[in-house]
């Protein structure tokens, strides 16, 4: 807890002299929430909105109108809720600790809430980007053995750094602002991904025809394709053993009590490396071996653009070796031969992702048994195809990827524009 102490103390340190410092009860009147009885349904579903904590934690902008629930005004009058006005900010104060949003009409909340009524409207979005700074003394100030809880004196007595209403209004904008362009990217982001899942079913079910167009669906088209055990599929198109066209591999791990088997240099992937995957290419490793380490177990190198699986925790996840690396047992590898194209191979496993999670067995630790790889089959269209597809897969990445890093820039942005415009580090008027 001095941890969180020290970190909220530096924060306020940096507030310059021309701010106050106040406390929050200084600043707005602290409001508690409360549940009517589900015993009586005369309190419930009346024309009051009643919010949650779970439904400020899963809110996709600052503000919020409607909630799940409503009360009626005797389910207000006979439980601890209070009718916040329009303005107010909710705050969550058990279990999880300042999440917060601004109420557009008036509402109440259940128990788990401090909300405040600032005294001055012009406050409220400065204290809603404010609260974010403030989590960590929420913590330190809580108490509680199942869930932590802060009190409403507690709570109140958390000291604020407090500019001039203008300034505040200023600086919320340009936050807001920040705020706004990250939801907007995030939006795209996630427009992107669907339609990258679109075209992930399309390529690998129906294909690309000789003008380079995707081919009609099945039933609008039924003489391009013909019935195989995968289902229906282009008639250019064949099933075949993942075996038989590529070279089937797998890992180990060398004992971890010889040190000299360890950090020499080979890339290893093991499962401390699953956020690694399922981003095309893996080109580093938590862990490397030595040659030793490979002498003496069952790990070999495999050559880049192996395809690889995990078959055991993080099921289903793959990816693409970036240079030549070992694997643990807990991967399958693939060396695609010159009729299977490996990012195509990549994609036709992460399509595949829901059927090895479901098929996985095992109670403590779920996993794929080597017989099911002996045996899976892919649907192969001539090479010529499989590079296409891949191409068309790999440009929607690519636009996934560069979209993702613009959100990461802007939310950095915003992470120190919080810390320079909350402690008036810097003003914030030639921001404007």
């Amino acid at each position: 807890m001095s941890e969180a102490r020290n970190e909220y103390a530096e924060f306020l340190s940096a507030v310059p002299d021309r701010w106050s410092k106040v406390k929050m009860r200084e600043v707005g009147r602290i409001v508690s929430g409360g549940t009517p009885s589900r015993d009586a349904p005369s309190l419930w579903g009346g024309g009051i909105p009643w919010v949650t904590p779970g439904e400020l934690t899963a809110l996709p902008t600052k503000e919020i109108e409607k909630t799940a629930e409503t009360i009626s005004p005797a389910g207000l009058a006979g439980s601890g809720a209070n009718l916040l006005p329009a303005n107010s900010l909710l705050i969550t104060s058990r279990a999880t600790l300042g999440a917060r949003a601004v109420n557009t009409v008036p509402m109440a909340t259940n128990q788990g809430f401090k909300s405040v009524v600032p005294f001055d409207r012009r406050f409220t979005d400065y204290l809603f980007h404010l609260t974010e700074k403030i989590k960590p003394e929420m913590v330190r100030r809580a108490s509680g053995s199942t869930f932590l809880e802060i009190s409403g004196s507690e709570f109140g007595d958390i000291v604020l750094p407090l500019p001039q209403a203008d300034e505040a209004a200023k600086i919320a904008e340009v936050l807001d602002t920040l705020d706004a362009a990250i939801r907007g990217t995030e939006a795209v982001v996630a427009k992107l991904r669907a339609m990258k899942q679109g075209l992930l079913h399309d390529l690998l079910t129906r294909g690309i025809d000789a003008n380079g167009d995707l081919r009609p669906p099945q039933p609008e088209a039924p003489h391009l394709y013909h019935q195989t055990p995968l289902g229906w599929l282009p008639k250019e198109w064949e099933v075949r053993l993942l075996d038989d066209v590529a070279q089937r591999g797998s890992g180990h791990t060398p004992s971890k009590s010889v040190a000299s088997y360890w950090n020499g240099g080979i890339k290893w992937v093991s499962l401390a490396d699953s956020h690694r995957l399922d981003q095309v290419y893996i080109r580093e490793t938590d862990k490397e071996i030595s040659e030793a380490g490979l002498a003496n177990s069952s790990a070999v190198k495999h050559p880049e653009n192996t395809v690889i699986l995990s078959r055991d925790a993080g099921i289903g996840k793959s990816a693409i070796l970036g240079s030549e690396m070992a694997v643990s047992q807990h991967f399958m590898a693939w060396r695609c031969g010159a009729k299977l194209n490996h990012m195509f191979l990549y994609y036709v496993l992460q399509r595949e992702k829901p059927r090895f999670e479901a098929i996985a067995m095992g109670s403590t630790i779920k996993t794929i048994g080597l017989s099911f790889f002996k045996k899976y089959a892919i649907a192969l269209p001539p090479r010529a195809e499989q590079d296409r597809a891949a191409e068309i897969l790999l440009e929607a990445e690519g636009n996934i990827s560069r979209q993702e890093e613009e959100l990461g820039k802007l939310k950095s942005l915003k992470s120190g524009l919080m810390d320079d415009l909350l402690t008036g580090r810097v003003p914030v008027t030639p921001l404007l």
